[in-house]
Protein backbone atom coordinates (compact mmCIF):
# COMPACT_ATOMS: atom_id res chain seq x y z
CA UNK A 1 0.00 0.00 0.00
CA UNK A 2 1.08 3.64 -0.62
CA UNK A 3 1.38 5.88 1.56
CA UNK A 4 -0.08 9.55 0.76
CA UNK A 5 1.66 12.07 2.60
CA UNK A 6 1.44 16.15 2.20
CA UNK A 7 4.25 18.38 2.88
CA UNK A 8 3.65 21.21 5.45
CA UNK A 9 6.44 23.44 5.60
CA UNK A 10 6.66 27.93 5.53
CA UNK A 11 10.07 26.91 3.70
CA UNK A 12 10.39 25.96 0.44
CA UNK A 13 13.76 24.37 0.23
CA UNK A 14 12.76 22.28 3.26
CA UNK A 15 9.88 20.97 1.57
CA UNK A 16 11.82 20.25 -1.58
CA UNK A 17 14.62 18.26 0.68
CA UNK A 18 12.11 16.34 2.03
CA UNK A 19 10.17 15.58 -1.19
CA UNK A 20 13.71 14.64 -2.58
CA UNK A 21 14.09 12.27 0.10
CA UNK A 22 10.62 10.95 0.53
CA UNK A 23 10.19 9.97 -3.84
CA UNK A 24 13.17 7.69 -3.07
CA UNK A 25 11.00 5.08 -1.11
CA UNK A 26 8.70 3.35 -2.84
CA UNK A 27 5.72 2.69 -0.55
CA UNK A 28 5.41 6.73 0.01
CA UNK A 29 4.04 9.33 -2.61
CA UNK A 30 3.84 12.84 -1.62
CA UNK A 31 0.52 14.26 -3.01
CA UNK A 32 0.83 18.09 -2.27
CA UNK A 33 3.31 21.11 -0.73
CA UNK A 34 1.23 23.25 1.57
CA UNK A 35 3.13 26.60 2.79
CA UNK A 36 1.40 27.60 5.99
CA UNK A 37 -1.45 25.89 8.10
CA UNK A 38 -4.29 27.15 6.90
CA UNK A 39 -3.67 25.64 3.11
CA UNK A 40 -2.44 22.17 4.97
CA UNK A 41 -6.28 22.30 6.46
CA UNK A 42 -7.63 22.69 3.10
CA UNK A 43 -5.55 20.42 1.12
CA UNK A 44 -6.43 17.58 3.92
CA UNK A 45 -10.14 18.01 3.23
CA UNK A 46 -8.92 17.87 -0.28
CA UNK A 47 -6.25 15.65 -0.80
CA UNK A 48 -7.34 13.37 1.93
CA UNK A 49 -3.63 12.29 2.82
CA UNK A 50 -2.73 9.51 4.93
CA UNK A 51 -0.13 11.20 6.64
CA UNK A 52 0.82 15.06 7.40
CA UNK A 53 3.98 16.05 7.51
CA UNK A 54 3.56 19.07 9.42
CA UNK A 55 5.91 22.41 10.71
CA UNK A 56 5.23 24.04 13.57
CA UNK A 57 6.37 27.91 12.68
CA UNK A 58 4.22 29.24 10.20
CA UNK A 59 2.67 32.07 8.64
CA UNK A 60 -1.10 32.22 8.80
CA UNK A 61 -1.63 29.40 10.65
CA UNK A 62 0.55 27.41 12.89
CA UNK A 63 0.83 23.48 12.84
CA UNK A 64 -0.51 23.45 16.25
CA UNK A 65 -4.03 25.19 15.16
CA UNK A 66 -3.55 23.32 11.89
CA UNK A 67 -3.63 19.84 13.73
CA UNK A 68 -6.33 20.99 16.37
CA UNK A 69 -8.85 21.62 12.72
CA UNK A 70 -7.09 18.42 11.38
CA UNK A 71 -7.93 16.63 14.03
CA UNK A 72 -11.15 17.68 15.26
CA UNK A 73 -12.86 17.43 11.82
CA UNK A 74 -12.75 13.70 12.13
CA UNK A 75 -10.33 13.28 9.26
CA UNK A 76 -8.71 10.29 8.48
CA UNK A 77 -5.15 11.64 7.84
CA UNK A 78 -2.74 11.22 11.05
CA UNK A 79 0.16 14.00 11.77
CA UNK A 80 3.20 13.84 12.21
CA UNK A 81 5.20 17.16 13.80
CA UNK A 82 8.27 17.85 12.86
CA UNK A 83 10.38 20.50 14.90
CA UNK A 84 13.65 22.10 15.65
CA UNK A 85 15.10 21.55 18.62
CA UNK A 86 13.83 24.60 20.84
CA UNK A 87 10.81 24.46 19.58
CA UNK A 88 9.30 21.91 22.28
CA UNK A 89 6.66 23.79 23.79
CA UNK A 90 5.26 24.18 20.37
CA UNK A 91 5.26 20.69 20.44
CA UNK A 92 4.08 19.75 23.24
CA UNK A 93 0.89 22.02 22.31
CA UNK A 94 0.44 19.80 19.20
CA UNK A 95 0.79 16.45 20.56
CA UNK A 96 -2.28 17.99 23.22
CA UNK A 97 -3.94 18.90 19.96
CA UNK A 98 -4.35 15.12 18.61
CA UNK A 99 -0.87 15.21 16.74
CA UNK A 100 0.22 11.14 16.17
CA UNK A 101 3.60 12.51 17.29
CA UNK A 102 6.85 14.56 16.73
CA UNK A 103 10.30 13.97 15.03
CA UNK A 104 12.76 16.71 15.12
CA UNK A 105 14.04 17.64 11.38
CA UNK A 106 17.30 16.63 11.96
CA UNK A 107 16.17 13.56 11.96
CA UNK A 108 18.03 10.69 10.00
CA UNK A 109 16.23 9.67 6.68
CA UNK A 110 15.70 5.93 7.71
CA UNK A 111 14.02 7.33 10.53
CA UNK A 112 11.85 9.86 9.09
CA UNK A 113 10.96 7.00 6.47
CA UNK A 114 9.66 4.59 9.39
CA UNK A 115 7.92 7.10 11.18
CA UNK A 116 5.85 8.12 8.48
CA UNK A 117 5.15 3.84 8.17
CA UNK A 118 4.54 3.99 11.49
CA UNK A 119 2.26 6.90 11.81
CA UNK A 120 0.31 5.78 8.55
CA UNK A 121 -0.24 2.01 10.58
CA UNK A 122 -1.53 3.95 13.39
CA UNK A 123 0.79 4.29 16.01
CA UNK A 124 2.63 6.67 17.46
CA UNK A 125 5.80 8.43 16.81
CA UNK A 126 7.71 9.58 19.82
CA UNK A 127 11.52 11.22 19.54
CA UNK A 128 12.41 9.63 23.13
CA UNK A 129 15.71 12.01 23.51
CA UNK A 130 13.12 15.35 22.94
CA UNK A 131 10.38 13.42 24.98
CA UNK A 132 12.23 13.53 28.11
CA UNK A 133 13.39 17.01 27.31
CA UNK A 134 9.96 18.10 27.05
CA UNK A 135 8.10 16.48 30.06
CA UNK A 136 11.42 17.33 32.35
CA UNK A 137 11.01 21.26 31.16
CA UNK A 138 7.26 21.60 31.17
CA UNK A 139 6.30 19.16 34.33
CA UNK A 140 5.89 22.26 36.22
CA UNK A 141 2.54 23.11 34.35
CA UNK A 142 1.26 19.71 34.90
CA UNK A 143 -1.10 19.13 38.19
CA UNK A 144 0.50 18.60 41.56
CA UNK A 145 -0.92 14.69 42.11
CA UNK A 146 -0.37 15.35 45.69
CA UNK A 147 -3.33 18.28 45.74
CA UNK A 148 -6.33 16.77 46.07
CA UNK A 149 -5.75 13.44 44.31
CA UNK A 150 -3.95 10.19 45.00
CA UNK A 151 -0.52 10.30 43.61
CA UNK A 152 -0.82 6.91 42.18
CA UNK A 153 -4.02 6.68 39.69
CA UNK A 154 -6.02 3.94 40.17
CA UNK A 155 -5.87 3.27 36.81
CA UNK A 156 -2.15 1.69 37.71
CA UNK A 157 -3.06 -1.29 40.05
CA UNK A 158 -4.75 -2.82 36.59
CA UNK A 159 -1.13 -3.27 35.48
CA UNK A 160 1.32 -6.02 36.49
CA UNK A 161 4.50 -5.37 37.94
CA UNK A 162 6.35 -5.81 34.22
CA UNK A 163 3.43 -3.87 31.89
CA UNK A 164 4.42 -1.19 35.15
CA UNK A 165 7.88 -1.19 34.70
CA UNK A 166 7.29 -0.95 31.15
CA UNK A 167 4.89 2.30 31.81
CA UNK A 168 7.95 3.96 33.78
CA UNK A 169 10.93 3.06 31.23
CA UNK A 170 7.97 4.61 27.66
CA UNK A 171 7.77 7.73 30.51
CA UNK A 172 11.29 8.08 31.11
CA UNK A 173 11.62 8.72 27.15
CA UNK A 174 13.31 5.35 26.28
CA UNK A 175 12.77 3.41 23.01
CA UNK A 176 11.10 -0.38 22.65
CA UNK A 177 14.73 -1.63 22.12
CA UNK A 178 16.30 1.04 24.82
CA UNK A 179 13.55 -0.98 26.95
CA UNK A 180 14.11 -4.13 25.81
CA UNK A 181 17.89 -3.82 26.55
CA UNK A 182 17.44 -2.99 29.97
CA UNK A 183 14.93 -5.53 31.01
CA UNK A 184 16.39 -8.37 28.89
CA UNK A 185 13.62 -9.06 26.92
CA UNK A 186 13.05 -8.84 22.94
CA UNK A 187 11.61 -5.81 21.56
CA UNK A 188 8.30 -7.61 20.49
CA UNK A 189 7.70 -8.05 23.98
CA UNK A 190 7.99 -4.53 25.08
CA UNK A 191 6.14 -3.84 22.42
CA UNK A 192 2.69 -5.89 23.43
CA UNK A 193 3.57 -4.90 26.92
CA UNK A 194 3.17 -1.08 25.78
CA UNK A 195 -0.06 -1.84 24.06
CA UNK A 196 -1.51 -3.44 26.85
CA UNK A 197 -0.62 -0.41 29.05
CA UNK A 198 -2.54 1.84 26.45
CA UNK A 199 -5.57 -0.39 26.71
CA UNK A 200 -5.68 -0.88 30.42
CA UNK A 201 -5.14 3.07 30.83
CA UNK A 202 -7.42 3.93 28.57
CA UNK A 203 -4.14 6.32 26.63
CA UNK A 204 -4.17 6.74 22.62
CA UNK A 205 -0.30 6.54 22.94
CA UNK A 206 3.23 6.96 24.33
CA UNK A 207 2.61 10.44 24.77
CA UNK A 208 -0.39 10.51 26.70
CA UNK A 209 1.56 7.52 28.58
CA UNK A 210 4.18 10.04 29.87
CA UNK A 211 2.30 12.61 30.71
CA UNK A 212 0.10 10.41 32.45
CA UNK A 213 3.37 9.34 34.57
CA UNK A 214 4.21 13.13 35.45
CA UNK A 215 0.24 14.11 36.56
CA UNK A 216 0.15 10.58 39.05
CA UNK A 217 3.67 11.60 40.52
CA UNK A 218 5.19 7.93 39.04
CA UNK A 219 7.81 10.19 37.51
CA UNK A 220 9.40 12.84 38.95
CA UNK A 221 11.58 15.27 36.75
CA UNK A 222 14.89 14.66 36.14
CA UNK A 223 14.43 11.22 37.92
CA UNK A 224 16.48 8.45 35.46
Amino acid sequence: MTIRVLLVDDQSLLRLGFRMALETQPDVEVIGEAGDGAQAVTMTRTLYPDVVLMDVRMPVMDGIEATRQIVAAGLTARVLVLTTFNLDEYVYAALRAGASGFLLKNVPPADLFNGIRAVAAGDAVVAPNVTRRLLDAFAGHLPDPSIGRSPVDERVHQLTDREREVLTEVARGRSNAEIAERLGVVEGTVKTHVGRVLTKLGLRDRVQVVVFAYETGLIRPGQD
